[in-house]
């Protein structure tokens, strides 16, 4: 659904467009994020947090992914839902603190020697016999000097499997013994060579052959304790079966990582834990967050949610947005408003050039009329669906026709009320009484129904 999300569409002023990266309108919602968002890469919100609050369907999950798109790779940014912390085989505690842990990201920074230079020659001798060990020589240079190496059975596979070549400049890791292709040397460039797209084209390099480089890797804190929290750590990574992790192991972490801070090998990089629904955590999930924000190594929390004043679960009290009064203290609430009709037309039109669907005019008003009137997601499924039925006619874009059609067949929530108003002595399990049957959210005492 938010595939077209290209990032939050502010300019360089932090004004939004009305347009731009696949957001449209919510603009004063957009600029709050933005200025969260420049807080984040400063590193001056950790341990903050922010609540997007407002009607279904107004954008609030594409602000958050925006936001994440804007970060880029280097941000770790986390995605839940708050119903998922009571599905995992752990403790809601601990489901939170792996989350937690999984958006604070650790550059780690260290030297290698390498071996960089352009390939002069690459002569590989093989067996007569066919069997036995293979040997080779490898002639490298710079723009200096010019050496050969001898090379083993296990470099030749490196080689081979890399497809290096005379004329590719490249770069050989001591330590592991990595073979990294930068691309091809500008010398052997020629008018009739017949290069790919892809070819890439570098300069010779210069100085010695042997360097060393400063490599930086980035991992989250919870990687570091899966890995250190077992023996095939390493493995668990890849099955997703992390369990639960003692917290003796996270405070050895946190003090490694703290002397790695203090000897300059490691910066901490506080990424962005996103809670969709946040309203389905109770009471216990809040009194984690708010000791979690307090501590040193805390990423910044996004939270979004569509409830009004609510229960908060697993209590009798209610509250705004379900959300205890001493953790609303701590946000910085962002509220998105209703679409406006144009703004309707515009989500839809992108909508439909992401889904690859051509569509007239006269359907695009019809389906904004739709989108009016029933929901912006409702209207947003009706696009591929309308597209098949005009696939299945070999027409050449959906019209109004196909439109209405798909209309008929799949009901939106306020005609599936209609419905089960009409016939509801015919469904099984039928508890709402005859006087209550005008009023779907009444019960037969009197009080309204718990539709959650």
């Amino acid at each position: 659904a938010h595939s077209h999300v290209r990032g939050l569409g502010l300019d360089d002023a932090l004004e939004a467009r009305q347009v731009s990266q696949g957001m449209v309108g919510q603009l004063n919602a957009r600029r709050a994020a933005g200025i969260i968002l420049e807080m984040i890469k400063e590193g001056k919100i950790a341990g903050r947090a922010a609540l997007i609050a407002g009607h279904p369907g107004t954008g609030k999950t594409a602000i958050a992914m925006g936001m994440a798109q804007a970060l880029g790779t280097d941000t770790p940014f986390t995605s839940i839902a708050g119903s998922e912390i009571f599905s995992l085989e752990m403790s809601k505690t601990e489901a939170l603190t792996q989350a937690f842990r999984r958006s604070i990201g650790v550059r780690i920074k260290e030297e290698t020697e390498i071996i960089e230079g352009e390939v002069v020659e690459i002569q590989i001798d093989r067996p007569a016999t066919g069997s036995g060990q293979k040997v080779g020589k490898l002639v490298l240079k710079t723009t200096e000097m010019e050496t050969v190496y001898d090379l083993g059975s296990k470099m030749i596979e490196s080689l081979t499997k890399e497809k290096v070549q005379a004329g590719d400049i490249i770069t050989i890791d001591k330590a592991t013994g990595k073979i990294t292709r930068l691309g091809r040397s500008f010398t052997r460039a020629r008018d009739y060579d017949a290069m790919g797209p892809q070819t890439k084209f570098v300069q010779c390099p210069e100085g010695e052959l042997q360097k060393r480089k400063e490599v930086v890797h980035t991992v989250t804190l919870h990687e570091v304790d899966v890995i250190n929290s077992r023996t095939q750590g390493f493995l668990a990574l890849f099955s997703g079966d992390t369990g639960e992790i003692k917290s003796e192991v996270r405070e050895q972490i946190n003090t490694k990582v703290a002397e790695w801070r203090e000897e300059g090998k490691a910066d901490i990089v506080p990424g962005v834990l996103f809670i969709d629904e946040v309203h389905m955590l109770d009471i216990e999930c809040f009194s984690f967050l708010n000791r979690a924000l307090e501590s040193d190594l805390a990423p910044i929390l996004i939270m979004a949610t569509n409830r009004g004043i609510t229960k908060i679960r697993g209590t009798n009290y209610s509250s705004p947005h379900g959300i205890p009064i001493d953790l609303l203290d701590r946000l910085l609430i962002i509220s998105t408003t209703p679409y406006e009709e144009d703004e309707v037309k515009q989500i839809l039109t992108i909508r439909c050039e992401e889904e690859d669907v051509e569509i007239s005019d006269d359907a695009l008003s019809v389906l904004t009329k739709i989108g009016q009137d029933t929901s912006l997601r409702y209207a947003i499924q009706l696009i591929t669906a309308a597209n098949l039925v005009s696939r299945k006619r070999k027409g050449t874009e959906v019209n109004v026709d196909d439109v209405k059609r798909v209309y008929g067949l799949f009901l939106d929530e306020s005609r599936t009320i209609s419905f089960l108003k009409e016939y509801q002595k015919s469904f099984m399990f039928n508890e709402i009484a005859d006087e209550a049957a005008v009023d779907p959210k009444q019960e037969p005492d009197g009080e309204a129904m718990d539709v959650s």
